[in-house]
């Protein structure tokens, strides 16, 4: 079963989608038989324990709060991610951008001042 996710946003200059964060929360048993069947299907290569799928599932995510990570390449990561659905009516073109998540951050700080 595979049951920790590794999230992504796109980067805004280059369209590359970096990574922000990983979860193993949200879903049901159920999606999580689907959820391993989906990415199996997608699996590009394996390596220690790790499976690299085609980016090609979107899902909702909530957290607490975005901070600044120096583990990802984004520099941005989520806090307490969790998903809250599987989209399946998207694809990975309306990702979510590190644009966006620098946004959220710089609206926390500034409500953190206050």
């Amino acid at each position: 079963m595979l049951s920790n996710y590794h999230l992504a946003a796109r980067d805004d200059r280059t369209a590359e989608l970096l990574p922000v964060g990983k979860t193993f929360k949200g879903l049901t048993d159920r999606e999580f038989e689907e959820m391993t069947k989906t990415l199996l299907e997608m699996k590009r290569s394996e390596s220690g324990g790790i499976v690299f799928v085609e980016p090609q599932v979107m899902v909702e995510v909530l957290f607490s709060n975005i901070q600044k990570s120096p583990y990802y390449r984004s520099g941005m990561a989520l806090r307490f991610a969790r998903i809250s659905r599987i989209r399946y009516d998207k694809d990975a073109t309306g990702i979510d951008t590190i644009q966006t998540m620098r946004d959220i951050y710089n609206a926390q700080q500034k409500k953190n001042m206050v």
